[in-house]
């Protein structure tokens, strides 16, 4: 079985959008979530999505799921205190649907990424398949400096090994519950910045999948522009512009 768990409980407050959540700012009539969700509804190997919403916005959420046709949400639950927090609510969620399948594959995505591919959803799932695990990247093509508390360069990376982190970040069901609860006990949980961190404290070797350039997470109003183009030029070379 292989899920997808949408992460959109975030208020987006570097957006400036009027107390409206970024994930369901329009582009062309249809919110940024569920263009994100339509790539998991829509690909064969996708069974169950479950997302993590801002509890205010349920309600929203399921009236956009009836309208655009969404099928595969089998879960929505409220998010958490941060980051980590919502995204165990969902991991949890998902384990009550499925208790019992330890092979339960968990494709750890973002609301407001919504410029993925099906060719990404299948390279997670086949990494899990043969590591483990899988973490979306792409290349770093600037240069990457260290600086010390003054300003100063201390040193150069080589960006030739240096990797943009993104989503979809993918593992095992219960091994990702497993260092949750375990970061739970320890207390460190709050502190790593997403679900790669939490995996490589605990001693997991992570493997990467080359995600496409434009996969970017939109996060500022200038990202809103660069995503409505982009959707459009997907949209008119498959003809639906």
């Amino acid at each position: 079985m292989n899920a997808a768990l949408i992460f959109a409980g975030g208020v987006g407050s570097r957006m400036k959008s009027d107390n409206l959540p970024k994930q369901f700012m329009e582009i062309d009539g249809k919110p940024i979530i569920i263009y994100t969700i339509e790539h998991f509804e829509h690909h064969e190997d996708i069974d169950m999505i479950c997302v993590v919403c801002l509890e205010d916005w349920i309600p929203n959420l399921k009236e956009y799921l009836e309208k655009f046709g969404i099928k595969k949400v089998k879960c929505i639950v409220p998010g958490g205190l941060d980051g980590q927090h919502s995204i165990r609510n969902g991991l949890y969620a998902l384990r009550e649907q499925m208790p019992d399948d330890e092979e339960t594959i968990v494709l750890i995505h973002d609301g407001v990424r919504p410029l993925i591919n099906a060719q990404l959803i299948t390279d997670n799932i086949e990494c899990v398949k043969k590591h483990g695990n899988a973490v979306t990247v792409v290349p770093f093509v600037e240069t990457v400096a260290n600086i010390n508390e003054d300003g100063e360069i201390i040193e150069v990376q080589n960006r030739s090994l240096c990797r943009i982190a993104r989503a979809p970040q993918s593992f095992y069901l219960l091994d990702i519950i497993a260092a949750h609860e375990k970061g739970l006990r320890e207390g460190v949980v709050s502190t790593m910045v997403d679900s790669a961190s939490l995996m490589i404290h605990y001693g997991f070797t992570l493997h990467t999948v080359d995600g496409p350039v434009e996969n970017i997470k939109i996060t500022n109003p200038c990202d809103i522009a660069i995503c409505t183009e982009l959707l459009r030029s997907m949209k008119y070379k498959k003809g639906e512009a």
